[in-house]
Formats: structure tokens, sequence, C-alpha cells
């Protein structure tokens, strides 16, 4: 029995691909910031109390500028399409054999003939003109609009997800062994995340998550060099 073919993954391809961003950026942010944070306070040899005051500090302001840079970030992205959108629907009701003829040339360029190029926009154009220019001109998806909100929850959430890690690893290890805790949790954690963006991405996860270790080793080796001379001198 065969499946009759859809198009629901492909509509919602943007949705996903706009949370997977905003949940992998917001939970390697938290990871790498939180780790280098508390890695630089701990190359100072302080106590656990004040790792545990820095580290908290860090994750609710990091949480509170990711979720703030996505709401922004995205809300831009949709009032530009937005308008992007408006304008094309104003082309298509002032010249509809203009923008007709234009999206005839777009299929042509594509490698289609002349005549299959004109079949295919006058047939797409006749069920959903707007639809069909903001794709193929705009590569936007008409009725499908990314949330800010979506995104600032989701990265803010994942920050903090992911910045729980290091930090919880540093305070509740005992002293001779919280770096050395710190940095194994870190490195399964990023290892995690890249696997996971991978994943869902259907890519292959041996660069993302070489990259994510590659990133968060060298954040948590200069920020505990840079706290460890900088407290033996004070």
């Amino acid at each position: 029995m065969t499946t009759e073919p859809t198009l629901d993954g492909d509509t919602r391809l943007n949705a996903k691909l706009n949370w997977l961003r905003a949940g992998v950026l917001g939970a390697n942010d938290g990871i790498v910031s939180t780790a280098g944070l508390v890695m630089g306070v701990a190359g100072a040899a302080v106590s656990s109390t004040t790792l545990l005051i820095a580290g908290l500090a860090g994750v609710i302001a990091g949480a509170l500028s990711m979720a703030g840079g996505e709401y922004v970030s995205v809300s831009s992205q949709r009032d530009t399409e937005v308008a992007a959108i408006e304008t094309e629907r104003r082309k298509l009701a002032t010249q509809p054999e203009v923008e007709l003829a234009i999206l005839t040339a777009i299929y042509r360029s594509r490698g289609l003939s002349d005549a299959t190029a004109e079949a295919v926009a006058t047939e797409l154009s006749a069920t959903d003109p707007l639809g069909a220019h903001t794709e193929a001109k705009l590569g936007i998806d008409a009725e499908e609009r990314t949330s800010p909100w979506h995104a600032a929850w989701a990265s803010m959430v994942a920050f903090t997800i992911g910045a729980l890690i290091p930090l919880l690893a540093m305070v509740l290890a005992p002293v001779s062994l919280r770096v050395w805790s710190t940095v194994i949790a870190v490195t399964a954690a990023l290892l995690l995340t890249g696997l996971i963006s991978a994943r869902l991405g259907g890519g292959s996860p041996v660069r993302p998550m070489a990259r994510n270790l590659v990133v968060g080793t060298l954040a948590m080796g200069v920020t505990y060099l840079v706290g460890h001379l900088v407290g033996t001198q004070l």
C-alpha cells in the first residue's frame, strides 16, 4: 500500500529549523559561557559558595540575554518577511501580467522549457498567486510566520538547561575534583548537543560534535588560565 505524498514536512521545515537553531544555540551558549565563567572563577581558587553565586548570576543574565536577543532577531526577521509579502501582494493586485511574466522567467531559469514554465506559473498563479510568488521569488511561506516568543522561550530554556550542567558539576564536586568534573560534564554535554543537532538536521554528527568540543575546550582552558593568573596576583 502506497502512502499519498504530503508536503507537511516541507512546509514546516522552516519552523523546525528555527526551533532547532534557537535550542541548540541556547544550549551550547549556556554550556560554554557558564563553563568558561565557573572555570575562570575556579582558576582563582575561590570557595564553592562564590562559584555558585557567580554561576547563578551568569545563568540568569545569559538566559535573559539569549531570550531578548532571539526575540529581537526573530521579530526583525518576521517584520521583514511581512513587509516583503505585502509588497508582493500589492504588485499582484496592480500588475498581475508583469508578475506572471516574472514567475515564468524564474521557472525558466530553473531549467524548465518556455512552455512548461509558462504552464506551471499560470496554474500556480490561478490557485495561490501570493504563495507561488513569495515562495519562488522570496523563498518564504506566505502563510507561516515564525513566532518570536517561541524562539525566545526555546532559547532561554535551552540556555538554562545547558548552563546548569557545568555549574552543578563545579559546585557539587569535591574541591580537588571540581575542575576535572566540570571538564568531563561539559565534554559529554557538548558531544550530546552536537549529536542531537546533527540527528534532527539529518546530517553527519562528526563535524558538529568535533566543533562543539573544540570550542568548549578552548573556552574552558583560556578562562581557567586567565582566572589562575589573575588570582595569583591578588
